[in-house]
C-alpha cells in the first residue's frame, strides 16, 4: 500500500464481507491494531464499518463488536438485517449494505486523498471508477487466497492497489478464538496439572 504522510484517508469496512474472507483465512481482526495502522500511514478521517443487525432478538452475536467500535473511533453504519428461510427451512439473515457504502464513499470522495474499501464485492467496481474520476486513490482489501476467492477479478484491476487481506495479517490479525470447542477436543491441548493427576490415579 502506498500511502503519503500527509494522505487523508477513510475507511471503508463492509463487516459482513470482511468478517467472511478472514474465517476463510482462519484468523479474527484486530479492529484496534486495524485503526493503528492506518492512523500511522496518514491523517485518518473516518474509519466506517456496516453491518445490518438482527432486531427482536434479545442477543445478538455481534452486538459487542458493534458496541466496542462505536466506542472506540469507529462510525458504525447499521440496518435492521431481514429475515427469510432457506431451502432447508432454516432461519437466516440478509442485510446488504452496499448503498451505504456507495452513498458514503462518493460524498468523502472529494475531501479524502485515499479511500480503503474493505470488501471483494464486484458490484463496487463502477463505484471504485467513479471515485477515481473524482480524484481520490482506491484501495481495495479483501483476499484471492481463499477458496474460492474472495475479491472479485474486476474490482482488483480497477482499484489503484488491492491488498490480500493474507498480507495484512501481521498488522490487524489475531488467531481465530476457540471458544465454544471444548478444551479435549482443541487441537495441541496440554492437560492442566489436575487433568495429570486424575489420569495418574488409573
Amino acid at each position: 500500500m502506498t500511502f503519503y504522510p500527509t494522505d487523508r484517508i477513510a475507511l471503508f469496512i463492509d463487516g459482513a464481507n470482511l468478517y467472511s474472507a478472514a474465517k476463510a483465512l482462519n484468523f479474527d481482526i484486530d479492529y484496534k491494531k486495524l485503526l493503528d495502522e492506518f492512523r500511522r500511514r496518514g491523517v485518518l478521517i473516518r474509519a466506517y464499518y456496516y453491518t445490518a443487525i438482527a432486531e427482536g432478538d434479545d442477543y445478538s452475536p455481534i452486538r459487542p463488536l458493534v458496541d466496542w467500535l462505536d466506542y472506540n473511533g469507529f462510525t458504525l453504519v447499521t440496518k435492521p438485517a431481514r429475515e427469510f428461510t432457506d431451502s432447508q427451512g432454516r432461519k437466516r439473515w440478509r442485510g446488504n449494505m452496499d448503498m451505504e457504502i456507495a452513498v458514503d464513499m462518493m460524498e468523502l470522495a472529494g475531501s479524502a486523498d485515499h479511500l480503503v474499501l474493505f470488501s471483494g464485492d464486484g458490484d463496487f467496481r463502477r463505484l471504485v471508477e467513479a471515485v477515481q474520476r473524482r480524484g481520490a486513490r482506491v484501495t481495495v482489501v479483501s483476499t484471492v487466497k481463499s477458496q474460492p476467492p474472495m475479491a472479485s477479478d474486476d474490482l482488483r484491476r480497477q482499484a489503484d492497489t488491492f491488498v490480500d487481506l493474507v498480507d495484512l495479517m501481521p498488522l490487524v490479525g489475531r488467531p481465530r478464538a476457540q471458544a465454544h470447542t471444548p478444551r479435549f477436543l482443541q487441537p495441541d491441548a496440554a492437560p492442566t496439572p489436575a487433568e495429570r493427576d486424575s489420569q495418574d490415579e488409573f
